[in-house]
């Protein structure tokens, strides 16, 4: 019964799951620039994110140069067209259909790092597994995105540059690593579905295929039903 008293009221709870249900990785932008006050929300909530050991190892570069982001778009068309020829026949037909980015046309980028030094060599709940700092600043990816979301935002995530290139670019410290870089600003629309999985890149897994119990080969102790309800929504 506490557990229930502690839920938030039905509507703040459909506004969370829509959020999450809702969220697409955006590759085209509106070009006018999100208002401060819906930023500072937005990178707020990201700050707010968990981290290990409390560490917070994430900083937020706000990228608006268009010089600078000239410069970041040609190291993601090399990378890209490395890329490519990873791929054969229709695959690659396929992959080189896909806009895979915005960073000229979004009205901001911004890259999330993560300190790998912040608050000392030996952090609270690193000892056994040194890159909880790079999973935390992971955690504040997603709720700057689900944030974003919410506020109408779009963000899109480009991985397609190295890494090394990224940081050169950003003259980023030894020590602080890029984690991810992020697209953003309004949208014309959000999509229904992902925009791979439209594309048929690959197929949506159901919770079922991804549900395991006790062990990788554990057996449902009768599970079935409940996931029949949640998938069945």
């Amino acid at each position: 019964m506490d557990r229930v008293l502690h839920a938030f009221p039905d509507s703040d709870r459909a506004g969370l799951y829509r959020a999450i249900f809702e969220r697409r990785d955006i590759r085209r932008f509106r070009p006018e620039p999100l208002p401060a006050t819906t930023l500072a929300r937005i990178l707020e909530a990201a700050h707010h994110a968990p981290s290990v050991g409390f560490m917070q190892p994430w900083d937020f570069l706000l990228l608006l140069d268009r010089h600078l982001r000239e410069r970041i778009h040609a190291a993601f068309r090399r990378a890209n067209a490395e890329a490519l020829e990873r791929f054969e026949g229709e695959r690659q037909q396929l992959y080189a259909s896909l806009k895979l980015e915005g960073i000229l046309e979004a009205p901001l980028n911004i890259c999330v790092t993560c300190d790998r030094q912040r608050f000392g060599p030996v952090v609270l709940g690193r000892t056994c597994q040194p890159d909880m700092d790079l999973y935390s600043t992971v955690c504040a990816v997603q709720n700057l995105w689900l944030a974003a979301r919410a506020e109408g935002v779009g963000v899109g995530w480009v991985s397609i540059i190295h890494a090394e290139e990224l940081s050169r670019l950003l003259a980023l410290p030894a020590h602080v690593v890029p984690v991810a870089y992020l697209c953003a600003g309004y949208v014309d629309d959000f999509p229904p579905e992902p925009e791979l999985q439209k594309a048929g890149w690959l197929p949506r897994l159901s919770l079922a295929q991804v549900l395991r119990y006790d062990s990788w080969d554990g057996v449902s102790a009768g599970w079935d039903e409940l996931l029949g309800e949640v998938e069945g929504r």
